[in-house]
Parts: C-alpha cells; sequence; structure tokens
C-alpha cells in the first residue's frame, strides 16, 4: 500500500496541475462556445462551435469584432450564470452610431455589413413542399417558420437567395422591404425616440470618463447605465433627478460601453433592444469557427468576417 501511494501522488499532483491550467486558460486565455441561434446568421449558423478569444475583454475590442459576452438584461442573476451571446461591435466607446435604411453609420459614415449579413426575405414555396427540409438545408433551426406555409421569412443575403432559387421546391425569394413606424420595444423604450430597426438613432455610445448632461428627454438612453450597469440609486422627484440621493444634472461614465448588431439583422436581438454592452460584460472576442456540432451546413465560408 505504501507503494502503491508512492506511485500515485505523483500522478495526483499533475492532475491537479492541469486541471488548474486548463481553468486559468478558460478565466484569462481561451474558451469554447456552441452558437445557439441564427442572429448571425450566414456569418455563423446555429450549432457552429467558437474559439473565443479571452484576452480581448481585458485587452479591448475593435470595431468589426464578434464578440461574446454576458446578457445585460439578465441583471438579477450572478454575472457568471447569465447567458452567453455573440454580437458584432459597431460603436466602440465614444462614437455616435446610426441606421440609415438598414445600413449602419458610424460618426457621420456609412459602415457597411459584411457580405455574409443577411436581411429578411420572403420565400414562396411550391404548395406540395415542407419548410422542414430548407431549414435544414439552410442549416436553421426547425422551429424559425410555422409547418405548412407555402410563404415563409427567411434570414437571406443575395448569394444565398441565388442559390435557394435554384431549388425545386422554391418559385422565388424577395427581399422584405425596411422596417416603418416607431415600436416601443426598442431601446430607450421611449415615445421620444421614434425609431424602429432599420432607421435607428443616431445614439452616442458612452465611454468611460464621458460626462453626460441629463435631462428628461435624454434620461432613457442612460437610466439603465447609471443605475443597472454602474449600480447607483437613481430617482426622479417630479422634474429632480437624484442620483445616490443627490441631485444632479450630470454623471460621469464609470467604464466603456459598446454597442453591438446581429449580422441577421431582422433576426437578431441587439443593443437596438435592449442597449449598450457594458465592458465588464465581454467575455471575449471570436477568434476561429472550430466546426459545427450538428455537421455540415450550407454557409459562405468560415467566420468570423469583418467588413
Amino acid at each position: 500500500m505504501p507503494h502503491l501511494r508512492s506511485w500515485f501522488r505523483p500522478w495526483l499532483h499533475a492532475l491537479v496541475i492541469a486541471v488548474g491550467i486548463l481553468a486559468l486558460m478558460h478565466a484569462f486565455v481561451v474558451r469554447v462556445v456552441a452558437l445557439r441561434n441564427v442572429s448571425m446568421y450566414a456569418t455563423l449558423v446555429p450549432g457552429d462551435l467558437l474559439l473565443v478569444d479571452r484576452r480581448a475583454a481585458f485587452t479591448g475590442v475593435a470595431r468589426g469584432d464578434i464578440v461574446v459576452f454576458r446578457d445585460p438584461l439578465k441583471d438579477h442573476v450572478a454575472m457568471w450564470r447569465r447567458p452567453l451571446l455573440v454580437k458584432r461591435v459597431v460603436g466602440l466607446p465614444g462614437d455616435t452610431v446610426e441606421l440609415r435604411d438598414g445600413t449602419p453609420w458610424v460618426n457621420g459614415h456609412p459602415w457597411p455589413w459584411p457580405g455574409t449579413a443577411t436581411q429578411a426575405y420572403v420565400v414562396r414555396l411550391t404548395s406540395d413542399t415542407v419548410a422542414a427540409g430548407l431549414l435544414r438545408w439552410a442549416g436553421l433551426p426547425p422551429g424559425l417558420v410555422p409547418p405548412g406555409r407555402s410563404y415563409i421569412e427567411l434570414p437571406l443575403n443575395p448569394a444565398l437567395a441565388d442559390r435557394l432559387a435554384l431549388r425545386p421546391e422554391v418559385i422565388d425569394a424577395t427581399p422584405m422591404g425596411s422596417a416603418t413606424g416607431a415600436p416601443l420595444h426598442l431601446f430607450p423604450y421611449s415615445r421620444r425616440y421614434r425609431w424602429n430597426t432599420d432607421h435607428y438613432g443616431p445614439i452616442p455610445v458612452p465611454a468611460r470618463g464621458d460626462t453626460l448632461r441629463l435631462n428628461i428627454d435624454n434620461l432613457p438612453l442612460y437610466d439603465r447605465l447609471i443605475a443597472r450597469y454602474e449600480r447607483h440609486q437613481l430617482a426622479l422627484v417630479g422634474d429632480t433627478l437624484l442620483i445616490d440621493g443627490v441631485a444632479r444634472d450630470t454623471y460621469v461614465v464609470e467604464q466603456d460601453h459598446y454597442f453591438v448588431l446581429g449580422d441577421s439583422r431582422h433576426h437578431s436581438a441587439d443593443s437596438r433592444h435592449w442597449g449598450f454592452v457594458p465592458a465588464d460584460h465581454l467575455v471575449g472576442r471570436v477568434a476561429l469557427v472550430l466546426g459545427n456540432r450538428h455537421g455540415g451546413h450550407l454557409r459562405n465560408g468560415r467566420g468570423p468576417h469583418r467588413p
């Protein structure tokens, strides 16, 4: 028995060291994340296994990077338990972002979507077809469209639409028009901001050290940042704004924030829907697509792509 213990001890020691190294790499160097939705289609497809460079969460990210971050809406849950989201950085701290007819503009200049990005298309099918086969071909989840429909909505781009049109069950595929109206489910959830998913902003992205001059008009842009992301007590008493019990009309931002969008702009819940991503929510930057856990699927090339 003593001989067995002397033999086992070095192996146990090596195992503990190996587990420790893997834990450190997972926390600070790399990790693997599985993509579960269509918000980045067709740059990335559901089931893609993404190698995430964790160092970017500490060194910063660039405009155009595809990033992984914790869900900003789940602030009632401990940070490490919040779901992971995958989107593209369009606005850096200090930028001003706008969407004009679906095209992002950054600091007054157009910032085109990558060629792999998609928008909503109406696809007309032959009457005897089942959409499930078409969804499998496209690498899309079966629940994306209801069964038994001869008209379905899919995220496509011109190249994908041309390939789709060659299939015998497809009659045609037509891009949908830009969004209209000003729905109140978009950030900042205020009638003062008449925005929609294709015509949005301009909206300034807060940077650390920025002094925000607050008033009744712009408070909806920043109340969540102040109260939830940076954890201050915020109250409005009549026309007076109280921050931590003190009357204030300015606020100094304590950390950088980002504005993110999904490459499938009509099938993505992103900064248009819930606002900014605080820097402390970043997990890392997508460095490589390792493969797809569902097998081979249609795609325009291996992500991540940058414009």
